[in-house]
């Protein structure tokens, strides 16, 4: 694994913003504005590298679904992460129903020796899937850099929307309509082209698409039934808004409703996303792998706060995590001894609960602009791991400020 310097292409920024990167520039305090891509910097991998990070993933979602049943068996469990009791038969009969899941994304903490160590699971919301799909695919068949790129993203998220809309025809005897939701206060434009390019995977996976917003999905009180601003019925929905943001909102009691009975919309992400999507995964994974030799090694020791182990990592130092956290809120890394605050970021987050993590700085590839900390995304798609994103920081802590990096496999100079 190695991080290298390459050649701009000519015209590049509206070549991005072409192929859906329209939320490139980036503000940063002071004023000034930085382009949130870099084009002339990659890193590179050897297959063996990447093959490495294709099991560790596969092993990690084989994990989760273990911790996933385990959860949903355990009340108390459930309560420390915070998950609605209101909530809790949905999730349970929904995890056994197994409703389309079409993908998500492991942050791993790796610099190309040993094993991958997990950060978290973005399993709900995950963004960056423009970039890692489409534009550095481009970036790489432009450039010539590199013999390869792990990236079957984009052909497996078609066929992840024909098998799992396949599967919905075939239960219900018609052929769904697929609406595609996404937040309209979202000034940066990123929620609209992840939403406007899974609709294109859905198109060409052979069913109708509708994008639209949350704000424009209504309630029929007469039938209980969701409907688009057309009077269209809500079959499939995909949203790109978390779930326990719309257990909260007005519309959380209707959602449950329609969900407890057959025939209702089905939402994407699936509501079991929400045991994945919370840092509560992180020390359940630890309680039930801690002495796996395995899964163990793929793993950063973690306890809910208020767990007398928590303690343990004094020692080491530790990540402060929100269990709801996103994009870096709120997180605080703490050194060894307990003392000193390496990196901290504020927040909305935090009012939920906390888990902390043996701390793992990322790894620094430094240059001669300074520090370069990368964090490993590794996807997953219908259950199988199928690319890599990388989110690159000055600092410790990877937020909405942090650079996507391209990747290759093999590169030669």
């Amino acid at each position: 694994m190695k991080r290298l310097y390459g050649r701009a292409r000519i015209g590049w920024e509206a070549e991005i913003e072409a192929q859906g990167l329209v939320y490139n520039k980036t503000a940063v305090p002071g004023g000034d504005v930085r382009s949130y891509w870099r084009e002339d910097v990659f890193y590179d991998f050897t297959p063996a590298e990447i093959d490495r990070l294709a099991d560790a993933t596969d092993q990690l979602f084989a994990a989760c679904v273990e911790a996933g049943d385990a959860a949903l068996a355990d009340d108390r469990l459930l309560d420390r992460m915070h998950v609605p009791r209101s909530a809790r038969d949905v999730l349970r009969a929904t995890w056994e129903d197994e409703p389309p899941s079409v993908y998500g994304r492991f942050d791993l903490r790796w610099d190309g020796s040993g094993w991958p160590r997990l950060l978290e699971f973005n399993a709900d919301t995950p963004t960056s899937l423009v970039e890692a799909a489409v534009v550095q695919w481009s970036w790489h068949l432009e450039t010539g850099q590199g013999a390869d790129q792990w990236n079957q993203l984009d052909d497996r998220l078609v066929a992840a929307w024909q098998r799992n809309l396949g599967r919905w025809q075939a239960e219900h005897g018609r052929k769904p309509r697929v609406h595609l939701a996404w937040t309209a206060g979202d000034p940066s434009g990123e929620d609209w082209m992840t939403v406007a390019y899974l609709a294109d995977c859905v198109t060409r996976a052979g069913y109708e698409a509708v994008v639209i917003t949350t704000e424009q999905i209504s309630l029929d009180t007469g039938d209980a039934h969701f409907y688009d601003p057309q009077g269209k019925r809500i079959d499939v929905v995909f949203k790109l808004y978390p779930w326990e943001w719309l257990l909260d909102d007005a519309y959380g009691p209707s959602v449950l409703a329609d969900l407890r009975r057959p025939g209702g919309t089905t939402w994407i992400e699936p509501i079991w996303k929400m045991l994945w999507s919370n840092k509560g995964l992180l020390p359940l994974l630890w309680q039930r792998y801690e002495h796996d030799p395995v899964i163990s090694r793929l793993l950063l020791p973690a306890f809910f706060a208020d767990d007398p182990r928590a303690a343990e990592l004094t020692g080491t130092g530790f990540a402060r995590k929100p269990l709801l956290g996103r994009e870096g809120g709120n997180v605080e890394l703490v050194a060894p001894g307990g003392q000193q605050v390496l990196e901290a970021r504020g927040g909305r987050y935090g009012a939920e609960g906390w888990v902390v993590q043996q701390l793992a700085e990322l790894p620094d590839f430094a240059g001669p602009d300074g520090p370069h900390h990368p964090v490993l995304g590794t996807w997953v798609v219908d259950g199988e791991a199928a690319g890599l994103g990388i989110r690159e920081s000055d600092g410790l802590i990877t937020d909405d400020l942090s650079f996507f990096v391209p990747h290759t496999i093999g590169h030669r100079p």
